[in-house]
């Protein structure tokens, strides 16, 4: 049985365990969950040294540094084009479901607002003054910048580089092993997730918000079906079918840990053996993704935007909207990295255009299922992206006939 079908069934298994589990969520927090916390440990004891073994390996295979610039281009490009478009999409759906009408925000309902950092201190943050700190604290933004340089400096160095880039393949191959281990408890993993998440939360959160719920994750579907199929037809002429079947263990994944980082060693591992991308595109565009391509968490602050606007009572214009989607494409790369990334960013849309801060208290009840959703279009976008980019480079092999797709 295929790995992608054993986690389909653990996600199913999960869903109805928690659900006869309703009545006594505290059986599951207790002896189901601390086995989904394992699983969740495991994925991130490799994640730090797969992300700096593979962004290295990656830019430093690409052969010149030309490459490296022409290849971060384009997947900055792709990146940016994409949020926009999810967050464009969520901003439609919101205003054709009206989510927040009939519903009353409570008075007493509040939440504290983390600020987000200034766009300056992030852009300056990125690049590290002590890069052995940001290996220990896991900042995944100063870890790309730390491996791409790693990368860089040893493709100038040409045959005296060849050493450390032994060593750090080497690094590497050994992550890569250790993911296929971690990946083979994922059934269970996955379902140790889903159940208490639905135990705790089961129907009765899910009724009052029904249409927000409805509104996002039908967004995240549309935005897969139409944007993710164009890219990958029109640049890799690559049957979104096979596409979607591919990338469906990270996908799985991700719906299940509601984490890009914890899914990315999957989303490589599926990237390059279901879909054919080499392994210099896969180990620089998925990192780089995991970590600042928030299409999902994007449409998800449409939604919540013009949800929060309607529980109030407030009509936003059309500028006030289009500031929406400036303010979340922007944020999805100002805020990558920093934890709770995807609330930060509702703070910042909401400030944007004059929203209370408490209407996030009702998106707060049941952002654990929305963030299922929207982390699992965030991975599908990576490869996607990841998909495209290797075939303007020629190196999307067919996996079928192991040989380089044709891209006319």
């Amino acid at each position: 049985m295929k790995l992608t079908t054993k986690i389909l069934i653990g996600l199913v298994a999960g869903i109805v365990v928690g659900l006869l589990l309703g009545g006594a969520p505290e059986i599951a927090s207790k002896f189901i969950a601390p086995f989904g916390t394992l699983f969740l440990n495991l994925i991130k004891m490799i994640i730090v040294p797969l992300v700096f073994s593979s962004l290295v390996i990656g830019a430093a295979s690409m052969g010149d540094i030309k490459k490296v610039g022409r290849v971060g281009g384009k997947t900055v490009a792709f990146y940016l084009v994409t949020t926009a478009v999810a967050v464009t999409i969520g901003i439609i759906l919101a205003n054709i479901i009206s989510p927040g009408d009939g519903l009353t925000l409570l008075e007493d309902a509040t939440i504290e607002a983390k600020e987000a950092p200034p766009l300056v201190d992030t852009l300056l943050g990125i690049v590290p003054n002590n890069p052995l700190k940001s290996l220990v604290d896991g900042n995944m933004l100063q870890i790309i910048v730390f491996a791409l340089f790693i990368g860089i400096g040893i493709t100038a160095l040409g045959e005296k580089g060849k050493p450390l880039f032994n060593v750090i393949d080497g690094l590497a191959e050994v992550m890569y092993k250790l993911t296929a281990f971690v990946m083979s408890l994922a059934p269970y993993g996955v379902f140790a997730l889903i159940v208490p998440v639905v135990a705790v939360n089961g129907p009765s959160v899910l009724l009052p918000l029904a249409k927000v719920i409805i509104a996002v994750y039908l967004g995240v579907i549309l935005h897969s079906l139409i944007v993710y199929s164009s890219i990958v037809k029109i640049f890799a002429k690559m049957n979104p079918l096979k596409f979607f079947k591919g990338i469906s263990p990270a996908a799985t994944v991700a719906f299940s840990t509601a984490s890009s980082a914890g899914t990315l060693p999957v989303t490589i591992k599926s990237t390059k053996e279901n879909l054919g991308v080499s392994n210099s595109i896969a180990s620089f565009v998925l990192p780089l993704g995991a970590t600042i391509n928030m299409d999902g968490t994007a449409l998800y602050q449409g939604v919540c935007a013009l949800f929060v606007a309607q529980i109030y009572g407030l009509d936003l214009s059309l500028g006030q909207q289009l500031t929406i989607v400036l303010t979340a494409t922007l944020a999805s790369i100002g805020t990558a990295g920093v934890p709770g990334a995807g609330f930060i960013m509702l703070t910042m849309v909401l400030t944007s255009v004059g929203l209370p801060l408490e209407g996030s208290a009702l998106i707060a009840g049941i952002d654990r299922i929305l963030d299922m959703a929207r982390t699992s279009v965030n991975v599908v976008g990576d490869a996607a992206v990841a998909v495209a980019v290797a075939a303007t480079e020629n190196e999307l092999m067919d996996v079928e006939e192991g040989k380089v797709a044709e891209n006319q």
